[in-house]
């Protein structure tokens, strides 16, 4: 853990704490905008994407061009799904250094005012606890939290499009009505599986890349 030296703030220590408190506050926008950007991009293409199968569903009869055009364009919606999660996960790595800037710069005020402390209601640490406080208003992730967060929700729908992919393609391949009903769920909790395993490894990244000077006592 890192020592940072005691030092006398300058004169205009509290305007450039400010400054630089906006400044994380402005990125930290950024970032959400980007992450509802990408999930409505997603949301979009998957909501075409159904309503083009279901157009070439009825021109096909459900036919060998159906089965080409959906193993054209459903491979293309899961990728996008992927790029999403993937996205969204780093924006949120992104997001909880920018908090434990603003907890780091909540400390500093704290040194310059200490009376206002009952007054705030987010951490003055910069450790994962503190920035989870900040973050979410609790001190721990609640149990359903990775199906409610945009990229839980993504997830599971790419997993559903990852299992459609493997239902039509088993009915190319010439597979019945039971293959299909089986491999299509099979694949679907193999791909969600994946990316919760994914979330896991990027939260644990996450929590180990953080720099922590101001732990809880």
């Amino acid at each position: 853990m890192a020592i940072v030296e005691q030092t006398t703030p300058t004169p205009h220590a509290l305007q450039i704490l400010t400054t630089e408190h906006w400044s994380l506050l402005s990125a930290r926008g950024y970032g959400h905008t980007e992450s509802m950007g990408r999930v409505s991009t997603f949301i979009a293409a998957l909501s075409g994407a159904v309503v083009a199968l279901a157009l070439v569903a009825q021109a096909t009869h459900f036919g060998n061009g159906f089965h080409a055009f959906a193993l054209i364009l459903l491979p293309v919606v899961f990728f996008l799904g992927l790029a999403t999660i993937v996205r969204l996960e780093q924006i949120n790595r992104e997001d909880a250094v920018w908090l434990q800037g603003m907890n780091r710069i909540r400390h500093a005020y704290l040194e310059l005012a200490p009376e206002l402390g009952p007054l705030f209601v987010t951490s003055s640490h910069d450790d994962p606890r503190g920035v989870l406080e900040s973050a979410r208003a609790v001190t721990t992730i609640p149990p359903m939290q990775g199906f409610v967060s945009a990229p839980g929700v993504v997830a599971v729908l790419d997993s559903v499009v990852a299992g459609a992919i493997a239902g039509v393609a088993t009915l190319t391949a010439g597979g019945g009505t039971t293959a299909t009903l089986t491999i299509g769920p099979i694949v679907f909790a193999v791909t969600l599986t994946g990316f919760a395993a994914l979330a896991r490894r990027t939260m644990a990244a996450s929590a180990n890349a953080l720099v922590v000077r101001f732990p809880r006592d």
